[in-house]
């Protein structure tokens, strides 16, 4: 074990009421500072910020609108790096705080750019506290969502995929995922995930991911060979107890599915436009691994410019990869019309496939 990557949740960060439970986070501050000693670098993806504002600026309830929730987190960011801050002091880390928006992630020299910040961080061994701009953020605030990540669950994969993580653990208030709502007469605690038909619950108590969005993912960073543990962090060293091989919360194994560069494609960038194809473009994508030439293009979507990363649709409008597109969307339909044409319009080496036959 080399790097370790931790999300802890709202649910974990802070108290029932919204406060701030400096008890628990304090406890984790001082397990991670252990596990430094052990020789393993760590990065700490935290929630909480939110909440947190809305304590301190005394709202009665959780926010729902965006320019709302800016306030909050403008008001709660503060606070919460510097209590991260005192306790890294406090067993001996140094804190380096790093905001991150969608444009982090979807521009690929940002994205570089960023893995090499915390990289340098790491080697000076600081411990950085990550987390979504939401002060500026727009659409990555809204309960919804966003196209590239719209909780800190996403967030955290992504980070870990970045870095080259060895495992990323995502704690929460459950130990785990289960087949139904924890607390349901019969529900079971999944063990091993590996694509397992699952009755979601409800998001948890001021966060924005639930469940179903920690599944999900937990399959981002699984992909790209990133082991991911979904486990409970109202439990006393859940971090020891995973690092040490004991039986708890959810493990999903990793896959060498996608390479760095293929992963980025498939899950941090926001495509342009898209591509439609016929179902022996689609056939040569998925089985083959082929390039997508032009006569296998059926319709283009959107406006873009050669170089943009674009969808390729499959004729029911499903997304079955996603690619660098060599040409501007103007120029495709001319393009369609000369079948002879043999350049490849997005090549095999610059294109993802998220699907499978």
């Amino acid at each position: 074990m080399r790097r370790l990557v931790v999300k802890v949740g709202t649910s974990v960060v802070a108290r029932a009421d919204g406060g701030f439970g400096s008890d628990r986070v304090a406890h984790l501050v001082e397990e991670i500072a252990e596990i430094r000693g052990r020789g393993i670098e760590v990065l700490l993806v935290s929630s909480g910020a939110v909440g947190i504002g809305r304590e301190r600026l005394g709202l009665p309830r959780v926010p729902t609108s965006v320019v709302d929730r800016q306030a909050c987190a403008a008001a709660g960011q503060g606070a919460l790096v510097a209590f991260y801050d005192s306790l890294c002091q406090k067993f001996g880390l140094s804190a380096a705080q790093v905001l991150l928006t969608e444009d982090d992630f979807k521009d690929r020299r940002r994205y570089l750019n960023l893995a090499a910040t915390l990289q340098r961080l790491l080697e000076l061994r600081s411990l950085p506290i990550i987390n979504e701009n939401d002060t500026v953020s727009t659409d990555e605030i809204m309960l919804h969502g966003a196209a590239v990540f719209g909780d800190n669950d996403r967030l955290s994969a992504l980070v870990a995929t970045n870095l080259g993580a060895d495992l990323l653990v995502m704690l929460s208030d459950v130990d785990g995922v289960y087949d139904a709502p924890p607390g349901t007469t019969g529900a079971k605690r999944i063990q091993v995930y590996s694509g397992d038909v699952v009755n979601f619950g409800d998001i948890s108590r001021g966060g924005r991911g639930g469940m179903e969005a920690k599944i999900g993912a937990a399959q981002v960073a699984a992909n790209s060979g990133v082991q991911v543990v979904i486990a409970s962090g109202l439990k006393a060293n859940p971090l020891t107890a995973i690092l040490d091989g004991q039986p708890t919360g959810t493990v999903f194994p990793a896959s060498k599915a996608l390479n760095k560069r293929r992963h980025w494609l498939a899950y941090a960038t926001v495509p342009a436009g898209a591509l439609v194809v016929n179902d022996g473009a689609r056939s040569a994508l998925v089985l083959r691994k082929a390039s997508l030439l032009p006569k296998g293009i059926t319709a283009v979507r959107g406006t873009f410019v050669a170089g943009s990363v674009v969808s390729v649709l499959d004729g029911r409008e499903v997304e079955i990869a996603r690619g660098v597109c060599r040409e501007d969307s103007k120029v495709i339909p001319a393009l369609m019309d000369k079948p002879g044409r043999a350049k490849a319009l997005v090549h095999r080496d610059q294109i993802a496939i998220l699907t499978e036959e």
